[in-house]
């Protein structure tokens, strides 16, 4: 069985998977967390704030995007 099998949403993993090492901004059902992306799994990500990991599940994503910079 191939690891994508067992992805409840294969097309947000591959899309997060290309973001690894940026910094992103993530709202889930909760709040909206900015950091930068240091690990994806099939059932989480973990996104790095202020060198604090943070685990995300997959499953409470609401929608990810890249973090701009303000000047």
């Amino acid at each position: 069985m191939s690891q994508l099998g067992s992805i409840s949403n294969p097309y947000l993993y591959e899309t997060i998977r290309m973001m690894i090492g940026q910094a992103i901004v993530v709202q889930t059902g909760k709040n909206i967390q900015q950091g930068i992306l240091t690990s994806v799994l099939p059932d989480h990500i973990v996104v790095e704030v202020c060198r604090t990991p943070f685990f995300i599940r997959m499953e409470e994503i609401v929608w990810v995007t890249l973090a701009t910079r303000r000047k």
